[in-house]
Parts: C-alpha cells; structure tokens; sequence
C-alpha cells in the first residue's frame, strides 16, 4: 500500500480538486485507489453505504474512483455550531461536542480513529490519495496535528504541495510554507502544483526556474484556471451562475450563519432556468418565486436571525403575493410551531417558536438519523433520492400531507393546505432530474428543462483527470504513489 499527501499553502488552494482529479486519473490506469481525509471541518456533508456521515467533498472524491462513499474516507468530521465549539463525529457518528480548546487535547484520541481507518482502507486498496486540511503552516495548530504534516509524519508518506496563483503571491506562499515546516517535513515535500493560472506558461516560467533553484524540488505542474468546471465546495459558497435564458424562475435562499449542506442549491445554480440568489446579512431581500429556508446546524440561532434579519415579514409578504415557499432539514423545522432542543445539542436548551406555517414541531434528540433513501415526490409522482441527516423527531397533523412517500414505507415531510408550503428532511432532491423538474414546475416554471446534475459532475471530474494528463508529470506522480512509470 502507498499514501500520496495532497496539502495546501492556504484553505481553497484546490487540495479537494486536485486529490479529486488524481482518483480518477489513476482509476483511468486501472489503479485501485481509494481517496481520504483524515480531519475535516465541514458543514457540507453526506450520508456513507455503512450509515455515518463524511465530508461531501469526500463523497465526490469517492465517485472519482467509482467507490460508494465509506465513512473511513473521513474519520474525523468537525460540524462547527459555534464560532468557538464543535460537533465531533468520529467514524461517521457524532460522539460528543466541545470547543476548539478542549479538541486540542482530544486530537490524541481522534488520531487513533484516523490511523485505524487509514490502515483499513491500506488492506484493500494499493494506492491512497489523502487531502490535508487548511495549511501545514498554522503554527497555533501543529502540536498534536492530525490534518497535515502530523499525519504524513506517523504514516511515512510523501508531499504534494498545492498553491493557487489566481490569489497572487504564490512564490512566498509556497517557500514561506515550506521554511515554517520542520527539516523532516520539508523532506517530505516531494514537490510543488501551481492551481489557477491564466495566461502565457512562458512568462510564468522564471519564476518556476527560481523557485526549483531555491527549494531543491521540482515543480509537478501548473494547473489552468478554469471558468466553467463545476466541483461541491467543502464549505464556501459557490455564488457562480451558468448562462441563463431571458425567462428564468427567480429562487432566493438566505444564507445562514449556520448554513448546512448549501450544495443541496447547486443543481439550481447550474440550471439554464433558474436564478438563484444567496441573501446574506444586510443585503435586500428581493422579490422572487421561490424561497427555500436551507439547512441548518443550529436551527433556534438560525431562526433568530432569520426574525433579525427581517425574513419573518418578508416570507409573509412572500406568501401573501402568491410567492412558494419550501425548507429542507433545518429548514422544515422552522416551518413549524415550535422547536424545542431540550439537551441543548445546538446551544443553550430551550424552545424557539418557528414561523407556524405547518402544523407541526420538532425535537432535537442526542441520536442522528443518517439515511439514504429513495421514494417518490407526492407532486407529479416524480422519481425522488435523497439522504437525511438531522438530529429532530418532527411530529403533527401537518404531516399527514406528506411531501414525499419513501421505498421503505416512511413518509417525509409536509405541505401547506393551498399548497403553497412545502418541506422536506432530504437532502440531495434537485439532483434528480424528475424531482427537481416538479418542484420548478410547482414553483411556476413551465416548459422545465431537465437538467442530469450527476452527468454534469461526472462530466468535470473527467475534465479534471483530463487536466492531469496534460499539465502534470505524470511519471513522477505514479512514482510517488508507488507505482511504475507508463
């Protein structure tokens, strides 16, 4: 078994991409490779074939290699609540919750899990392409580290190098990482990608001569900037719209301090007619034809600022012009009359009230579901997959007006009388063509084209493994994963 280490200079340097493009460049050649990130803090998750929960940047990563998502492709998942504390979920289960200072100390522990994990996935794949986290160089960070050079250090594996030159100053961050990591770690870099670049290769080359003359190792390849390639983001949100037609359907989401799973929104955001807008705190809520109310990791705080940020009276106004509004997950719960979090799982214990749309409420309960599922949209009878991760147990009359009706005999969700209001627990539904076509159909879209979102990311991770093969040397990357040279 070999381990290749994918780090970054900074956070969105393209770690998560680059280790993307590698499994499927390496699937490509008949490797057996199976991606990995030993600790990721991330609100973008997903539901694993064994029941746990991983990063989504994760899931993507394991589609590159046609694998069904594991939770031992991310042992460690931090769910921030807080700016200050933490959900941790250790092997796809949430195990306790606590602040950045007391994870310091409890990295011991999670590096166990990380190693147990990493040694499970060497029994049965050959190669394992492992993304780091944030930057080696976060000095605060590097006692007990288990996201980058700490982890690379206890496995013994070698160092790719990542840094986006469409930031500026790619030179400094490259040698300043490299000069801030110990003589061991520095070994250990067995060379540097350039992510991002524009232009003329030609002018950037004495800068390539410098920086291999300066540091004693060789430059992999740059990478080009690329407009159009489409990956879910960890984390940030990805605001980038696709070419649009004159009449479009405008859908509106705020964004949240909390904000969970925003790639639920990203079929919307590449659909040739949909214009979907994040509102953020300060901005105008504009007029639209869709509200969705997103996930959320602290679905009271949520709410609060929901109420302080003047959504309560502009969903009433929404709906009272004939406007559809929808929630996913956090979302439905605060269609209700009451969220009650009684074990204080999101923060202080207690009991909001929500905005009484449905008749129904919710308590947050210390177990999490986690599901796959698949059933069908009782609008149109549309073909529905999807997966749930909540920690609260919904219940009332709305309910008997399901949204969707589950394979396993479940029903989901609610809808509103007037059939204005709609909510959902699962995540993942406009990625189905059929489903996302009746909700933008329900939403007053006509004549909806069906847009395959899993054929668009299918799609960029080929251009992704594409990019490999032309702009990297692939010679010394089949070295370094232990393999020999085409």
């Amino acid at each position: 078994m070999s381990t290749l280490m994918v780090q970054g200079t900074t956070s969105d340097a393209g770690k998560s991409t680059l280790v993307t493009a590698l499994c499927r460049w390496l699937t490509r050649q008949g490797v057996k490779v199976v991606p990995f990130k030993p600790q990721n803090m991330a609100l973008n998750s997903a539901v694993t074939a064994d029941g746990g929960e991983i990063g989504r940047a994760q899931a993507v990563q394991a589609q590159a290699c046609y694998l069904e998502p594991h939770t031992d492709m991310n042992p460690v998942l931090l769910k921030p609540n807080s700016d200050t504390g933490a959900q941790v979920i250790i092997h796809g289960r949430a195990v306790t919750t606590m602040n950045a200072v007391a994870y310091h100390g409890y990295k011991e522990i999670a590096m166990q899990a990380v190693l147990e994990s990493h040694r499970r996935l060497g029994e049965s794949y050959p190669v394992i392409v492992v993304e780091g986290a944030g930057s080696p160089a976060e000095i605060n960070l590097r006692a007990n580290d288990i996201a980058n050079m700490g982890f690379a250090e206890a496995v013994d594996c070698p160092v790719l190098l990542i840094a986006d030159i469409n930031r500026g100053g790619v030179f400094a961050h490259l040698v300043g990482t490299l000069e801030l990591l110990s003589p061991s770690e520095q070994a250990r870099v067995k060379g540097f990608i350039i992510n991002r670049f524009r232009g003329d290769i030609a002018l950037l080359q004495p800068g390539l001569d410098w920086l291999e003359a300066r540091t004693g190792k060789p430059v992999v390849g740059v990478l080009p900037y690329v407009m159009d390639l489409h990956l879910e983001a960890e984390d940030g949100l990805d605001q980038r719209q696709t070419d649009k037609v004159e009449h479009v359907l405008n859908v509106v989401v705020p964004v949240l301090p909390r904000i969970s799973n925003h790639t639920d929104f990203d079929p919307l955001r590449l659909h040739p007619q949909v214009n979907l807008q994040f509102i953020g705190p300060g901005q105008a809520i504009p007029p639209a034809d869709l509200i969705i109310l997103p996930g959320s990791k602290s679905v009271r705080s949520d709410l609060n600022y929901l109420r302080n940020n003047g959504w309560d009276t502009a969903i009433e106004r929404h709906l009272r012009y004939g406007g559809k509004l929808m929630g996913i997950c956090g979302g439905l719960q605060m269609l209700g009359e009451q969220v009650h979090d009684p074990l204080g799982l999101e923060g202080a214990a207690g009991s909001s009230a929500g905005f009484g749309l449905l008749a129904m409420s919710t308590v947050l309960e210390a177990e999490k579901q986690l599901r796959n599922v698949r059933g069908r949209l009782t609008l149109e009878d549309a073909e529905v997959s999807g997966y749930e991760i909540h920690a609260g147990v919904t219940t009332g009359p709305a309910l008997e007006q399901a949204a969707v009706q589950l394979d396993d005999g479940r029903c989901d969700g609610a809808q509103s009388v007037d059939g204005q209001v709609l909510g959902t627990y699962l995540h993942g539904l406009f990625e189905s063509p059929a489903t996302c076509s009746a909700l933008l159909r329900w939403a007053g879209l006509t004549n909806v084209q069906s847009v395959d979102y899993h054929a668009l990311r299918e799609r960029d991770i080929e251009r992704l493994a594409d990019l490999v093969e032309k702009h990297l040397d692939g010679p010394l990357l089949r070295e370094l994963c232990g393999l020999e040279a085409n």
